[in-house]
Formats: structure tokens, sequence, C-alpha cells
């Protein structure tokens, strides 16, 4: 089904049950953002905030809280997107099933984007910043955000749509020092379109002329966050999974878009930066305030009956989880004419997306090295080239941890089987051999974990063979700890949490190097990493909590130690048990509390 507007894609799913409606007045300052994160936390319905405080529109969330639900909302262009996906990332695919590939070219030229010839719903009103839901999500973000804008943006000179670029890049609507109504602010991340765009016009005598998109059909949406192999613009994506053309308006020299609930048209301004944030993120804690480029506002339009689409982000999983969900089934086809022989990649979720990426690869090309009776390559080779080409090319250059495995034996290995996933590596891993750091490294933009704002470290984690071990499920009764270590419980086979003493940077290292002597050899046999902790019991209690804190908490050049450690040719391994200090440092960011 196509929907002309957001609100027909509400009305769609009211049809069916899935709609909320809320009446009473409600608060966006964390008012909203409660009332969505309750219902997101027992997959609830779709959210439609009727009357909010401040603003004359009304709002809706949760729109993507359930795989079910967003699959439902995509149920008709699901099976023809995938197609044109496949095609993009192998062309020689419709050559081998022509009948199969033969409505791919059509799904492409039919979703190419539309120029509205008349008035379009877009032009329909026009408001001002502190007239939209200045919705505040957690009690230390520095202002109202939106939280699912879709940004344009074009290269200096150009008037051709299929050169722009649509990211979804946070906007600071008031706070800080920003000017109500004249100033927002924009947050680029590292590696995004725009940033190619603002460099050019750095560059240029021409004013950078921004667009931001809120609402419209939710193909709209997606398409902002969405990969996409070279040559496929967000806005044919978008009209593709739509099945409907995205259609665009060109006003005062301002690309809009014509089915848009609201539209915000400004300048980038030149040489000019402004403290962005603090601000709630998905990885679970504040990305804290920094200087990031503002932009002037020109205008800002709303259609009739305009609705405000947001949603909260936190530690995750969140709503924004189903955009992972789908993403990964979109493109999930392409994945081996992207990056050859991988088979399988999972950006985990739990851990906040980037900081720690599971890879399934493939050894092929040292046929004659293949021993032992499982007929399987016993070091890393091929799979070291391929976790390379992971952290050189789009989304998963983002990964801190990379852990590879050679999949090749094991057809049945599945790289989002988070549990057996681990348990494979732990078991045939070596340590001597097989960690591979990269250092003094840019890293995530909200990940805090590096010693210094937007650096730190990242590492690749590379399997191959037979299993070497037998993983542990219990604590030796030989093990004792030194002073401030205690509550040792086993996370999953072969993985020993330990509650540690309160992290200093003056005592981190002599705590740790304390803890290695202390650790039997019996323990180290069957319980290959060690991970200290500050709280052993929250981390033991779920998989989610362990792949959080661990993940999250850790910087890989400094925070892994290893039992009786080693340097050779500049290369660091340990000859016993792998130790992470994951616990939380001085200069990590604030987690996210409610109140």
């Amino acid at each position: 089904m196509s929907y002309k507007s957001l609100a027909d894609c509400i009305q769609d799913l009211e049809r069916i049950g899935q709609v909320k409606r809320i009446s009473r007045l409600v608060d966006p300052n964390l008012e909203m953002a409660d009332i969505h994160l309750e219902n997101f936390a027992r997959k609830g319905p779709v959210l439609f905030f009727e009357n909010i405080k401040g603003s004359p529109f009304p709002a809706v969330s949760n729109l993507y809280g359930t795989i079910e639900r967003t699959e439902f909302i995509f149920r008709k262009t699901i099976p023809k997107v995938k197609q044109v996906m496949s095609v993009k990332g192998d062309p020689g695919a419709a050559f081998k099933s022509p009948f199969q590939f033969a409505q791919v070219p059509f799904t492409a030229l039919k979703a190419l984007p539309k120029k509205s010839r008349f008035k379009p719903p877009i032009l329909f009103g026009k408001t001002t910043i502190d007239q939209l839901p200045m919705i505040k999500s957690w009690p230390d973000d520095g202002g109202a955000f939106i939280t699912l804008p879709q940004v344009f943006s074009m290269p200096p000179g150009s008037k051709n749509i299929m050169e722009s670029n649509i990211g979804m890049y946070r906007i600071q609507l008031n706070g800080n020092d920003y000017e109500l109504n004249k100033e927002v602010g924009l947050h680029y991340q590292i590696h995004r379109g725009i940033g190619i765009h603002h460099t050019m016009y750095n560059e240029s005598s021409e004013k950078f002329k921004v667009s931001i998109f809120i609402g419209g059909p939710p193909s709209h949406t997606f398409a902002a966050i969405m990969p996409l192999p070279e040559g496929l613009s967000e806005m044919t994506f978008a009209g593709m999974l739509n099945d409907r053309r995205f259609r665009y308006y060109w006003k005062d020299g301002f690309l809009l878009s014509s089915d848009a609930d609201f539209v915000i048209t400004g300048f980038i301004k030149k040489d000019v930066l402004k403290k962005e944030g603090p601000f709630g993120d998905h990885i679970g804690y504040y990305s804290l305030a920094h200087d990031f480029p503002v932009m002037e506002v020109v205008d800002v339009y709303h259609r009739k009956d305009a609705i405000w689409h947001f949603t909260v982000v936190g530690r995750p999983p969140q709503e924004d989880s189903s955009f992972g969900h789908l993403i990964h089934l979109l493109a999930g086809g392409i994945l081996e004419s992207e990056f050859p022989g991988i088979r399988d990649v999972h950006a985990v979720d739990e851990a906040g997306v980037h900081p720690l990426l599971l890879a399934i690869g493939s050894e092929r090309y040292m046929p004659f090295e293949r021993v032992g009776r499982s007929n399987i390559a016993e070091r890393p080779e091929e799979i070291l080239t391929q976790a390379q080409h992971l952290l050189g090319n789009g989304q998963t250059t983002l990964a801190k941890y990379l852990m590879i495995i050679d999949g090749s034996p094991y057809p049945d290995l599945k790289a989002n089987d988070v549990g057996i996933y681990f348990q494979h590596l732990l078991e045939r891993i070596d340590w001597r051999r097989d960690l591979h750091f990269i250092t003094n490294t840019t890293i995530d933009t909200l990940d805090y974990s590096g010693d210094d704002w937007n650096m730190g470290s990242k590492v690749i984690w590379a399997c191959a063979g037979s299993p070497k071990r037998t993983l542990g499920n219990t604590i030796p009764t030989s093990l004792t700890l030194p002073e401030g270590f205690g509550k040792p419980l086993v996370s999953m086979p072969g993985i020993l949490l330990l509650q540690g003493p309160k992290f200093t940077i003056e005592t981190a290292k002599t705590d740790i190097d304390s803890l290695a002597q202390k650790l039997p050899t019996e323990l180290q046999k069957t319980h290959p990493l060690i991970i200290v902790v500050d709280d052993s019991q929250f981390v033991a209690e779920e998989e989610a909590n362990f792949l959080w804190v661990v993940f999250t908490r850790s910087n890989p050049a400094i925070d892994i130690y290893g039992v009786d450690s080693f340097t050779k040719n500049k290369h660091w391994g340990c000859r016993g048990s792998l130790i992470i200090d994951a616990r939380i440092k001085s200069h990590h960011a604030p987690e996210l509390t409610r109140h």
C-alpha cells in the first residue's frame, strides 16, 4: 500500500487497532518521552498525542515500535525493494535469473522523484520554531530536539536532485546559545554525506542551503537512515519503498518535500559553530555538548492538519531498533557483493550498534593449508582482509570491536545468535595471535569510551579452526582474588565477571596486574575471557546487560589486558586469559536515567 502522507499511514494502522489516541494535555518537557518509553517497553501501539502544551500541532510516536508493525507498513513493497537492492549489489544477478528480476527496472524507473506542478500540501501554512512540539526526552538534554529529521542538502551550484543527500542528523531547536526562532543546531556525525557538501560550500562563495523535512510518508523517514548502494538516491529509494514517487517543489531557492508535514528551510552559517547538546543518545549515555554547525532559519512550512513525528532514543532496544531489522531485511542480499567472502554481519543493537560488530567470513584461498578432521584452516588468513574491508567501507567503519569467524565449515552458524557466536569464538581464539589493534583512530562521535572526543581505538578478534579448549560454566574453588575484587559470576560459557574496585586512572593498571597474577591456571584453561565491571550481578542478569556494559565502557587499546602478555614486532598478545576493564571511567559520558 502506498501512503500519500503520514496521516494516511496512521489511518491504516488505526483500522487494525494499532493506534492509541491521547486526548488529555501532555507536556513535551519529559512527560511525552516518559509515556513513549513506557509504551514501547510493553510493545504498545502507535501513540497519537492530540493536545500538546505550547503547540497547536499533534504528534505521533512509536510508529516503528515493533518489527511486526514496521513490516506491516511496508508489506506491499518489501519484496520488490529487496530485488532492486540485490541487483544494485550484484548486477549480474539479473542476467542469471532474468525472469525473477524482470520487474526490477520498472520498479526503479517508476520511483524516480517527481516535481510537483501545482502548489503542494506543504505550502498550506507557515509557523515558527517555538510553535512546534518542543519535545525534550531526557532531564539533562540541552533543549528540545527533532529526533526523526530528514536533512536535505545539495552540492554548490547544483539543481540536479539526483546529486542530493538526505540524512538523519539530529536538530536542536532551542536552548544553549541558539536564538529562538532564528537558529537551530545540526549535529553531523563523521562519515556522513552532508559533511562532504559542507566542505564544498566552505570552498565556495555560495550560501549553503538546507531543508529539514519532518513527517511525510514513512518511507521518507526510513530513507534518511538507509545505507544505499552507489547510484541509488534516497528519494528514489523512498519512492520504491512507498510505491509512490517522492514529490518535491522549489520555493525561494529551497527544495521542499511536497508531502512532508513540516519543512524548515535555512542556511548553514559559514565559520559559525555553537554548542549543541547534551542529548540522551542511542548508546544509552548522553552525548555531551560540543561545537557543531548552526542553521539560520528562513521559513517553517506545514501542511494542513500537520502531525509532528518523533521518537525517543536511549539505551537499546528502542523504537529505532526496527530500522536495523528493516535494513538487514532489505539489504542483506547485497552483503556478499559489497564484502566478498562475508556471508553474515550483525551490528549488535544491545551494545549500541556501532561498538560491537559480529561477522562470519570464509577462508577460501589456501586449501593446501587446511588440516584436521574437519578440513578447517587452523589460523585466520583471508578473514583478516575481510575484516579490514568491513572497517573501510560505509557504516561498518564505525565498529569498535569487530569479531570475525571463519564460517566455511559451519553453514548453520549465525552472527545474530550472539551466545552461540561467542561460544564458538572463545573455543577457538588464540590470544597470542588473533588480536589486531588499530590505535589513535577516529571512532563513533557518540562513543565516549576513548580518551578524547571522537578518538579511541578499534580491535579485530579473528578466529578459525577447530576448538582449542572446553569452556567452563562454573567457578573453580581454587580462585582467590586480590583485595577490592569479588562477586565472581559466569556470564556465558568461558566468560567470568568480576566486580572490581572503583576505577581511577592512577590505580587502573595496578588493579588489573594484581588480578592477572592471581588468576589460577586451572581457571584460564576454561575461562579465556575475564571482564572487570562495577556491578557483576547487573551484568550477569541479562545478555543485553553484558553486551551493553562491556562494549560501551571499554576502549580496546587501553582497557584490554592479558595474563602473561607480550609484544613482538609491535604485535600484542597474551598467553593466558584476556582481561577487559569495563568499569565506568571518569571521562565517560553520564548514563541515561529518567529522573
